[in-house]
Formats: structure tokens, sequence, C-alpha cells
């Protein structure tokens, strides 16, 4: 039998993306109004990744001076790569390292598909403490999700069979949306209890079923 693959999303869905971002924002800018900066963060980050393959420690960066010049900030001297010195601090989803494990002993490939770098992603990888049989990331694809590069090279790497594939994640722009539009089968991780009318195969608060669920969808 073909091996059963589950990819990943990282950021927002294995790593806790949004405090990490908030943590950094609020220690530049703590008389300022975080909710609006996140939603600013979240408006602009989407556009400076579009179409460019630039690492994405410069997209943090873009985005923060993006961020101050709409909202009327200044950013720190010395402080404009805040938000990739901080990344590697970013904490694990407290349920992460146990479901991956988890997924592994009932014969689960892992897969981590990533707009992000090489060493920051593998300071994440560290921080969980499971091993993965591969990753893909933004700077080497040379495009950033919510284009297709990264499973299109995932699939071109591993030759995995599409029955036997799943991908995992919470972002709906970046991977529910794609994934529905390329034929992939879904898993949400709605941790923000958002609502969609997007396809996915299974929806779940975080990853504390998600073995149980994976198992469900493709049998062993």
């Amino acid at each position: 039998m073909s091996d059963r693959w589950a990819t990943f999303d990282c950021y927002g869905t294995l790593i806790d993306w949004m405090s990490g971002i908030e943590a950094t924002m609020a220690r530049l800018w703590p008389d300022a109004d975080l909710t609006s900066l996140l939603r600013r963060y979240h408006e602009l980050e989407p556009g400076i990744q579009a179409g460019r393959g630039i690492p994405y420690r410069q997209v943090m960066a873009e985005t923060l001076t993006g961020v101050a010049r709409a909202e009327g900030l200044v950013i720190p001297e010395g402080e404009g790569d805040a938000l990739g010195a901080s990344l590697p601090g970013w904490p694990v989803f407290p349920e992460v390292p146990d479901a991956l494990r988890e997924l592994r002993v009932r014969g689960w490939r892992i897969a981590i598909l990533s707009n992000t770098d090489p060493d920051l992603l593998d300071t994440s990888i560290g921080a969980i403490g499971v091993p993965v049989d591969l990753r893909v990331v933004a700077s080497e694809v040379g495009s950033y999700k919510p284009a297709p590069g990264h499973w299109e090279t995932f699939f071109r790497l591993t030759g995995a069979d599409r029955r036997h594939h799943i991908h995992v994640a919470a972002s709906l722009f970046h991977d529910v949306e794609p994934c529905s539009r390329l034929g992939f089968p879904c898993v949400w991780i709605n941790r923000m209890h958002e609502t969609s009318e997007l396809p996915r195969a299974a929806e779940l608060a975080d990853l504390a079923s998600l073995p149980e669920t994976l198992d469900g969808l493709i049998a062993g």
C-alpha cells in the first residue's frame, strides 16, 4: 500500500503565529492598539508575498514597515528584523507534539509546507520535537501559498499517491482555499472559531483528535 502522507502548514497550525507576532508588536509599541496592528499585518502581508520569492525574513520586515507607516508609528532603531529575530521563540501549540508523535506511530509520513525560510522552520521543528520526513519552504520554491508551488514541489519530490494524502492547516486564505481549488482534501484547524463555506475534509478546533480523524479519512 502507498505511504499515507499528512502535509501541514506550520505557523498558525503547529506554532502560535498570532501570539508570536502580537508579543513582538506589544514590545515595539506598548501603547498601540494590538488588535488594529494585527489586522493591518494580515491585510498587508499577502500583497508583499504575492508573486515574489523573497526570504520570509524580508517579508516580515517589509510588512512591519508597512504596519508602522499605516498606523503612524516608528520602528525603533535596530528593530527592523524584530519579527524574524523573535520567530525561533514563538510557542508550540500544546497538543501538537503528542498529535504528531501519534501520527508517526500510526504510520503516517509528515511533511511541512511553510511560507518561511529553512533556518526559521528548522528552529520551529526543533521546538516541536518530532521529526518530519520533508519540509518545503517558500524561499526554496520561489513562491508563497496560496500559489500552488508548495504542493507541486511536495508531489514532485515524494511521488506521493494523491489518494493517500491530506493537508492540515489553519489558514483559509493560504491553505484551505487553494486546497479546494486544486482538489486536495484539507482538514481545517479552526483555532480562531471562524466560519467559512469552503469545502474541507474535516474541521477541528485543534490537533488533539487529528490522528483518529486522519485514520478515518484514509485507512491504513
